[in-house]
């Protein structure tokens, strides 16, 4: 923990000591695969709602960086061409791999980019970062609706960094590239839920506050 001017903040979870959410992860997801997260600057400014870290410090096979441009980034680079992994992005479009309708075939391990960003900065990562253009892209299709009832998503089909990890897990591990137990699955999403709860009751009562000022002065 550090001291701010005004709070402490954990810097594991990047949120205010009051919200930590780093006691929800019971227990940390050990994988085959490998994910790593390349965070946009704007997502790490975002305390209040960032699910990037979060991710991060639930799985144990994991990094995190923060960038908008990695194409001369060492670490990513070395990941890239470390010929021990299959490198993949997270990224839908035409030429994406579908995990749901494709079984991933290879005897090397998983690496998987994870971009942790709005739509238009996930864009700008990929249309700058040479690096990332080369890989292979991964996607899937799903039924789900958004939890993150604190922000709204552009679209009904956009999912939160954790959420779509989550469906990740549970893709790879019908074919067969994971064996994570159905607890930990279950589990998975603990922290998000914790944090959007804590921030829908935190905004309740900034809302009552208000309108109980408001009645006093009327």
């Amino acid at each position: 923990m550090n001291q701010t001017t005004n709070r402490k903040t954990c810097y594991k979870c990047y949120r205010p000591q009051a919200s930590c959410i780093c006691d929800f992860i019971k227990k940390p997801i050990n994988t085959n695969t490998k994910f790593v997260i390349l965070m946009h600057p704007k997502e790490y400014r975002k305390t209040k709602n960032g699910t990037g870290h979060m991710t991060r410090n639930s799985l144990i096979n994991s990094e995190l960086y923060v960038g908008i441009d990695f194409s001369n980034h060492n670490r990513v680079n070395e990941l890239i061409n470390d010929t021990n992994y299959e490198s993949y992005i997270l990224y839908p479009g035409e030429n994406s791999i579908s995990l749901n309708n494709e079984n991933i075939k290879s005897s090397k391990n998983l690496l998987l980019f994870i971009i942790d960003s709005t739509w238009p900065c996930s864009r700008k990562i990929l249309r700058v970062s040479k690096n990332l253009q080369k890989i292979k892209r991964l996607s899937f299709t799903h039924k789900e609706i958004s939890n993150f009832k604190i922000k709204t998503q552009p679209k009904n089909y956009c999912l939160s960094t954790i959420e779509s990890t989550k469906i990740i897990l549970q893709l790879l591990n019908e074919q067969k590239i994971e064996d994570i137990e159905n607890e930990s699955l279950s589990e998975f999403l603990n922290p998000f839920e914790q944090m959007v709860n804590y921030q829908l009751d935190f905004t309740s009562e900034e809302k009552k506050s208000i309108r109980y000022k408001e009645n006093l002065s009327t």
